[in-house]
């Protein structure tokens, strides 16, 4: 809202900042405005401009084994990942709010460690640990190498959602007689799931989009998605890769959509529970 009162030198910082942030987006979104269209031409090279219009790379994509083999392990790994994340990040996240405990710093830095360490030592260091157990070239050593992935979106959301719960509630059900299942499964977990779904979300993301573990750990038959667009930018460049790009980014754009929407109903259930 433009501020009458403001001096030159206000009006003038305003639109600086306005076209440094607008230099910015576009300079983010350029890549992905680039792509697109380009998943849509008829032609077989990246260029400019287009000479038509065509499905024909979508149609490449959803009749070739590769591709196809591809996006079923993508959705393997990526589902089951997030299960288990999902899981272990919620439990997690419920002891570090309820218990109250010297170290309970350094057991959320350890937690969320997988986030903020670089994802090339992460992978290393997963490879040298699980493969002396058999773990690697399997989807067992996957699943588990991307569920600890996603643990530390599902501790922060689940954390950011507890943090504005209120435990009267919890203990005016086990005065009333439920036991510490019943509380959870009636009172706490309605309440914090936008929470978790919003961590669940962010986990499978995390997973679909993740290449680094995956060039160390799987073998040919659990090539991903991204290890396949990766393994065709190198051998064999194809259109095929814009249109797997643009399917990736409407995948990301429809877990981005959800996430607002859980994160509207989460505030929306708060409310109510005033």
């Amino acid at each position: 809202m433009r501020n009458p009162t403001a001096t030159l030198g206000e009006r003038l910082t305003r639109i600086g900042l306005i076209g440094l942030t607008g230099a910015v987006l576009l300079f983010l979104v350029a890549p992905i405005l680039t792509i697109v269209p380009l998943s849509f031409s008829s032609g077989s090279f990246f260029y400019y401009p287009l000479p038509g219009l065509s499905l024909r790379w979508y149609q490449d994509f959803f009749t070739s084994s590769f591709w196809l083999s591809s996006l079923k392990n993508s959705l393997i790994i990526g589902i089951s990942a997030t299960v288990l994340a999902t899981v272990l990040g919620t439990m997690a996240a419920i002891g570090i709010w309820r218990a109250r405990f010297p170290a309970q710093a350094l057991v959320l830095a350890m937690l969320i460690s997988p986030m903020v360490v670089p994802v090339v030592i992460v992978a290393v260091g997963v490879y040298f640990a699980f493969a002396p157990l058999g773990l690697t070239d399997g989807y067992a050593g996957l699943i588990l190498a991307h569920a600890t992935l996603g643990v530390p979106f599902v501790v922060i959301t689940v954390l950011a959602t507890l943090s504005a719960f209120d435990r009267t509630l919890l203990r005016a059900a086990e005065s009333l007689g439920a036991s510490q299942i019943t509380t959870f499964r009636r009172v706490m977990l309605p309440l914090i799931l936008p929470g978790v779904a919003s961590g669940a979300v962010f986990a499978f993301a995390a997973s679909f989009d993740e290449v680094v573990v995956v060039l160390l750990m799987a073998g040919p038959a659990q090539r991903t998605l991204p290890r396949q667009m990766f393994a065709g930018i190198n051998d064999n460049i194809s259109l095929t890769i814009a249109a797997a790009a643009t399917m990736l980014i409407a995948i990301s754009l429809a877990l981005m959509i959800a996430v607002g929407a859980l994160q509207r109903r989460s505030v929306r259930m708060r409310q109510a529970v005033r």
